[in-house]
């Protein structure tokens, strides 16, 4: 039933929102879409049943279901707890149509090597944030026995093994990458030997990952924070696992309550993972409050401007500054956002221009750009810009917008709901991505929207 409503007539939804009402009440997140993801990945790694709860039930999580179940999995949803099984690997190789939509189709890679000793992968789809290449976890496969060829011809990688398990070696991520960490690590723990990622990711996420891997038989730790030691074993269990809660989540209603004057409480969570942005949220003058049922977020005077500059884990999430610079269009003075994770992920500032932002998108000077900035610089382009000048406070309006990418549409969904009159926010599919039933909840929060068939 739920799946009807993520799948029905994509591409030809939008969200009509008469905004002005002030959220308040209680809300509760999803389990983490960074995280839920994955462990569909991790589950093929063996021939046993492995059981998620606290799936989130969003389009991504659904389009991985359909890429287990082609290559010969079985996946039973009930609720938001999720059964799977791959008893064998029928096919190695991924359609173009599926995987070309979702950037975590290139995580298969893992399970299909460590099981067939082949992977025939397209070149991974997803939201228009960068370049997002996959360029370091394919030097890190190689290190580790994969021979990978690209078919400019057909979008596909091509990665066999001459052997019948992958080797394990010693691997120096250049630059930070979350995903790439994760499937190095999918990758390494049926391998024969030790496996030694230097410079790794340390989002939460991953070590939830590590936790239901090593739930399942393998030996995974971290040394130190940026270096992760896995020992290959040559057969992994199934087991249960329940994902934790989506901290991208608790900073979309905590935006929420600060740009409507709200008062929301989201239960069941507590502040791992969102430090950083809670000392820049009570900073710009935010509410927030510790309960024994969860986080409350609350509007309690104006905002003060605060810059950010994006960052890996433990710094300020790249995923969260489209709503930050939305609450800075609710502060006073000018408060500058510096993206260091993406060459190009501005996509949302002409949409908030329409609505009567003050937003100026510009390259502050850096002294050694290659060193400063995660992304590749060969990915970078003239007409980009890393960073974006914001003057507040302005009263938004209504407008007629368009979703770029997930986070963006999060973030024109709550201009809409901060602005005067009515908005149409178009692209809505992209929003069901990794925000399960999300005009739902803000409608329990006294939100004015409503899904439409265009």
């Amino acid at each position: 039933m739920l799946w009807k409503y993520v799948q029905s007539d994509f591409n030809m939804e939008k969200f009509i929102i008469n905004g002005g009402k002030k959220l308040t009440g209680r809300v509760k997140v999803s389990g983490a879409k960074n995280v839920a993801l994955k462990a569909l990945v991790a589950a093929c790694l063996t021939d046993e049943p492995v059981i998620i709860e606290n799936a989130p039930l969003i389009s991504d999580f659904f389009v991985m279901k359909d890429i287990i179940e082609e290559i010969g999995g079985d996946v039973e949803i009930k609720d938001h707890t999720v059964r799977i099984q791959v008893k064998r690997v029928k096919k190695t190789k991924i359609e173009l149509e599926k995987a070309a939509s979702i950037r975590t189709s290139s995580m298969f890679l893992a399970p299909l090597l460590a099981r067939r000793s082949e992977a025939i992968i397209p070149n991974p789809g997803g939201c228009r944030i960068g370049a997002r290449p996959i360029d370091r976890v394919i030097d890190g496969l190689k290190q580790m026995g994969v021979s990978v060829e690209y078919d400019r011809s057909d979008g596909y990688f091509h990665a066999r093994i001459g052997s019948r398990r992958l080797k394990g070696c010693e691997y120096t991520f250049e630059k930070n990458t979350h995903t790439g960490t994760e499937t190095l690590i999918l990758s390494a723990v049926l391998a024969e030997g030790r496996t030694v990622l230097n410079n790794a990711a340390l989002e939460p996420e991953i070590d939830e990952l590590i936790t239901l891997l090593n739930a399942m038989g393998a030996k995974v730790w971290r040394e130190d924070d940026r270096k992760i030691i896995i020992d290959g074993v040559l057969k992994l269990q199934g087991t249960t696992f329940a994902i934790g809660p989506d901290r991208n989540e608790v900073v979309t209603f905590a935006v929420a309550a600060a740009m409507t004057q709200g008062d929301i409480v989201i239960e069941n969570v507590d502040q791992t993972g969102i430090l950083v942005f809670l000392e820049k949220y009570t900073e710009a003058g935010g509410g927030f409050e510790q309960l024994k049922e969860g986080l409350r977020f609350y509007y309690k005077g104006p905002l003060k401007n605060v810059d950010i500059t994006t960052s890996p884990y433990p710094g300020f999430m790249t995923d969260w500054q489209g709503p930050w610079a939305l609450l800075m269009t609710k502060a006073k003075g000018i408060s500058v956002i510096h993206e260091t994770v993406y060459e190009n992920r501005f996509g949302y500032v002409s949409e908030l221009t329409k609505m009567g932002a003050h937003i100026e998108l510009f390259n502050p000077k850096v002294s050694s750009p290659a060193a400063f900035y995660n992304f590749n610089m060969e990915d970078d382009k003239k007409e980009f810009r890393h960073a974006a000048k914001i003057k507040g406070p302005v009263q938004l309006h209504n407008a007629v917008v368009s979703i770029s990418d997930l986070r963006a549409g999060a973030t024109l969904v709550l201009a809409s709901l901060a602005a005067k009159g009515e908005s149409v926010v178009l692209g809505v599919e992209r929003v069901d991505r990794g925000y399960e039933q999300f005009e739902k909840r803000l409608k329990t929060l006294g939100a004015d929207i409503k899904r439409v068939k265009e």
